[in-house]
């Protein structure tokens, strides 16, 4: 049987190199909230990837929440993220920014001024968070968003993704998943609301899909994809009663978007409940444009998932921090370098190279040791 893994692979009207995903992962050396020419080397360097999500960048001051993380909302940025989409595009690679408002995961010392933690409602997440200043604190208590403002947040979506394709991108994905915003309307312990957007299943499905519809109308649903955590806990999110009815109305309904994909996550390998195969099943059967699968894959697994059909793409993460090349080790099943998670998300004492882009191709270290 051949392999599908490493072959050419469709992506609305965006042919892949592969079937290999770099799935976005926070690394937080962008200080400013502007993207840099460091970043920019980062991704070239993983460009073998078929398609390449960044780390989630936020459409507004108010969604910025982490230290160091990149923004997508001014002509400054849109300047810094070219430098990565020239780079990667250069290499042959595809590349979609992950626009992510954190929504009540932050803190005051890690917004822009004059932003704050705002929420689908007053509801404080447990935890704490990393600030360079006064290193770890607790999550304040978010203000909850009037519903006359939602306009306003979808709108600053829609203008960061206008910017994501003015800066190169080839598309944007929307972070529906691991407790931020969009996921915290989803959810009935960070949704409290009364309005049209909380109670239900649909009201508190109504805020994700307006934000999808009003992107895909301005860059099209073919540049426009949505990640997803069912039955995660990252960032608070506590297990309900209505999680699988909840994802399979709003996957129905992302569907009749016609969103180019839909990036389902699995955080099992990293400790999380494992998403139920039978919920995956029933969102394979309800969205069927491109489903990507990301949570602890190796090339097997990887391959036995979409020749089944239930991927149609694989998404890898913490590997591709170690290995620039990962796509070429994994064809020849080389062994993989070892990640350093102390240098996840902070430089190393030798800058913020360290851990980030100075991890070695498997060419390069076989040419040092000869």
């Amino acid at each position: 049987m051949a392999s599908l893994l490493f072959s050419p692979a469709q992506l609305g009207p965006l042919t892949l190199q592969n079937h290999i995903v770099m799935a976005p992962m926070t690394r937080s050396r962008a200080p400013g909230n502007v993207p840099n020419a460091l970043m920019a080397e980062y991704y070239a360097q993983r460009a073998s990837a078929g398609l390449i999500i960044t780390e989630g960048a936020s459409p507004s001051p108010n969604g910025q929440g982490y230290a160091r993380t990149p923004g997508l909302y001014t002509q400054q940025q849109v300047a810094g993220w070219q430098l990565t989409t020239d780079a990667v595009h250069a290499r042959g690679g595809r590349i979609f920014v992950q626009l992510m408002h954190s929504g009540r995961i932050a803190h005051a010392l890690n917004l822009p001024e004059g932003a704050e933690a705002v929420s689908a409602s007053a509801v404080t997440a447990a935890g704490e968070m990393w600030t360079d200043q006064q290193q770890m604190q607790p999550h304040p208590q978010p203000r909850a968003l009037r519903t006359d403002e939602l306009p306003q947040v979808v709108a600053e979506f829609v203008k960061s993704a206008r910017l994501a394709i003015e800066a190169g991108f080839d598309g944007v994905e929307l972070h529906g998943a691991n407790g931020y915003l969009l996921e915290q309307f989803l959810h009935p312990i960070s949704n409290q609301r009364t309005d049209q957007y909380g109670g239900s299943v649909e009201n508190r499905a109504r805020f994700v899909l307006e934000v999808a519809a009003a992107v895909a109308q301005v860059i099209g649903a073919e540049r426009t994809g949505i990640r997803l955590s069912p039955w995660g806990v990252f960032s608070d999110m506590p297990h309900y009663p209505e999680i699988d009815a909840t994802y399979a109305y709003l996957t129905a309904e992302l569907q009749r978007l016609n969103l180019v994909y839909l990036h389902l996550v699995d955080h099992a390998s990293m400790g999380a409940p494992a998403v139920p195969p039978a919920t995956v099943a029933a969102i394979r059967e309800r969205f069927t444009n491109t489903l990507i699968l990301s949570g602890g894959y190796d090339a097997q697994q990887a391959e036995e998932a979409l020749q089944s059909g239930r991927a149609d793409l694989v998404a890898f993460g913490r590997p591709f921090i170690s290995n620039p090349d990962l796509v070429e080790r994994l064809r020849t099943g080389a062994p993989l370098a070892p990640y350093d998670p102390a240098t996840f998300y902070a430089p190393g004492p030798a800058g913020f190279q360290q851990g980030y882009t100075d991890y070695p191709a498997l060419a390069e270290t076989e040419a040092a040791s000869r």
